[in-house]
């Protein structure tokens, strides 16, 4: 078993990656609790080598209560029990490395658990200690301090503060159980430096920075005045210089950022990507906007457009383990595209429309310039599952007052083998998330020994790109083409072309079709929602 051709691009791999996204509770169980774990990922990794990744992304593996699905971490230097040990986390960087395949792990700089235990010692400790000063501990407003300190909106619903038994309150912007930790602390920027170098040490290749927009927060943490002056919690310009260390620590190992950046502002969402600070960051424009040809090219030349003052390659993503997955978002007949605000139940949806159109932007996806991450499952083409009420376990679905139905729909546990229990994901225990009735449909044995399925795609997509010296980070251009149809070209002859009109269109010039996501109609056109490679 070979890993991605790639391995052989150097210090630059990153530019031009594919990078799989592993949400450990739900890839694959190797002990038969019901849990996925870190023995589950090692059995898979030739299954991972031979869809041709270049990379792994580890959802937060870490210690940790799971109020908020591991991002409310306990330890970074303990593997959760749940997921195994940090002796097999080593074997697993280990033996994928030997692949070719490279690991990043997520950091949570915003916040920690609850549990950790520097927020234990902060309870325990009192108000006006030291150990409270890493955090936001503030007393009331209102008479009696009942009130709390501002009025900050939460990025889960609900109070962002919350009172303790001695009087004060502490920050979170998320869960109660994940309380903010203050970055004008030194001890906080130390740990989370020595943090790094622990990963680095053990062989992780890059960091995953969770939220890394909201960590830096005004010391006088005052109320919240839409369009006046800096933002209190968000893209201050402190936060740069906590990168720039960081980024001080990941090149004495050679090592990679990937920032979690939602930012409107293009020219701020660029001071992310200066050559001293994060390598990349994700692209959320692109991963949010409806199947829409105007609205997707105008994301693609945004992003472009974005990264191109500081050099930084972009990425490109169709979905992750925060967002309703893409089969299921693009066969709506009205709403394509994805907002948190607007997640609701029962939004109805055509299945085969939308694998349809989920075939043709996985081959848009990678063939445009820069690196892709794609989520496990993605390559299965699952769809968002409908989970039973009583069985959510995502914080967003209760602090919405079952409102908003979260995101467990995207990480229902995967299937592997269709004829074993529950799809072969774990051989006894009954995963933690129920599996939709049917989900063995979708399992990869199938899918493996199906040249039109959607795996199979996928695999013959990533072997070419990685091919292909065209694809990758470089340039791009557009081309005229028929109505209704984005087409472009990359180096080396290598055009990209995607219709969207409900006719058939002919295929720009070309000497030979490539790889196409559906079948061409009788006359060589390219049917509606369907895309294809070709060489000019």
């Amino acid at each position: 078993m070979e890993g991605s051709s790639r391995e052989s691009a150097g210090s630059n791999w990153w530019r031009s990656a594919v990078i799989y996204q592993v949400y450990p509770r739900s890839f694959a169980d190797g002990d038969g609790d019901g849990t996925g774990d870190l023995a589950g990922v090692r059995a898979k990794l030739p299954y991972l080598a031979e869809l041709g990744v270049d990379a792994l992304w580890f959802t937060p593996w870490y210690l940790s209560p799971l109020a908020d699905g591991g991002y409310d971490v306990a330890d970074y230097r303990t593997i959760d029990p749940a997921f195994g040990t940090l002796a097999e986390a080593e074997k697993l960087i280990a033996e994928a490395r030997q692949l070719g395949i490279r690991t990043i792990v997520d950091i949570v700089p915003n916040h920690v658990s609850d549990q950790h235990a520097w927020f234990r010692a902060a309870l325990a400790a009192g108000p006006g200690s030291p150990e409270r000063e890493r955090f936001h501990f503030r007393p009331g407003r209102g008479e009696s301090g009942e009130l709390p300190p501002n009025d900050w909106p939460s990025e889960f619903s609900g109070e962002t503060w919350t009172r303790v038994e001695d009087g004060e309150w502490y920050l979170h912007l998320f869960t109660p159980q994940q309380p903010d930790l203050n970055w004008d602390h030194p001890e906080v920027r130390q740990e989370h430096e020595d943090v790094l170098r622990f990963w680095f040490e053990r062989g992780v290749a890059g960091v995953r920075i969770d939220s890394a927009a909201l960590v830096a927060k005004d010391s006088e943490l005052p109320d919240f005045v839409e369009g006046e002056g800096p933002h209190p919690y968000i893209d201050r310009d402190e936060l740069h210089e906590v990168y720039r260390s960081w980024r001080r620590v990941a090149d004495e190992y050679g090592a990679v950022f990937v920032g979690e950046v939602w930012m409107p502002d293009a020219e701020r969402f660029a001071r992310y990507l200066r050559p001293d600070e994060l390598h990349t960051a994700f692209n959320f424009n692109f991963m949010t906007c409806p199947w829409d040809l105007d609205r997707l090219r105008a994301a693609i030349d945004g992003t472009l457009a974005e990264h191109a003052p500081v050099g930084a390659p972009a990425t490109w993503v169709l979905c992750n383990h925060d967002v309703t997955r893409t089969v299921t978002r693009y066969g709506r007949a009205e709403d394509t595209g994805f907002a948190f605000e607007r997640k609701r139940f029962g939004v109805p949806t055509d299945l085969e429309q939308g694998t349809r159109r989920a075939r043709a932007a996985a081959l848009l996806s990678l063939a445009l310039p820069g690196s892709v991450y794609l989520y496990q499952g993605e390559e299965l083409g699952l769809p968002e599952a409908d989970i039973p009420r009583e069985k959510i376990q995502d914080p967003m679905y209760f602090r919405s007052q079952g409102v908003d139905p979260g995101r467990d729909g995207c990480r229902v546990p995967l299937p592997w083998i269709a004829d074993a229990p529950y799809s072969g994901f774990g051989s006894t225990g009954e995963p933690w998330l129920p599996q939709p009735e049917g989900w063995s449909a979708y399992a990869a044995d199938i899918q493996a020994a199906d040249p039109s399925s959607m795996l199979s795609l996928y695999r013959a997509a990533l072997r070419l790109r990685a091919s292909e010296p065209g694809f990758g980070d470089g340039p791009m251009e557009w081309l005229t083409a028929a109505p209704g149809v984005l087409a472009f070209t990359r180096p080396d002859g290598l055009v990209c072309a995607v219709n969207f009109a409900r006719e058939p269109a002919p295929l720009p010039a070309h000497s030979a079709v490539l790889l196409a996501s559906g079948s061409l109609d009788e006359s060589g056109r390219l049917p509606q929602d369907t895309a294809v490679w070709l060489r000019h």
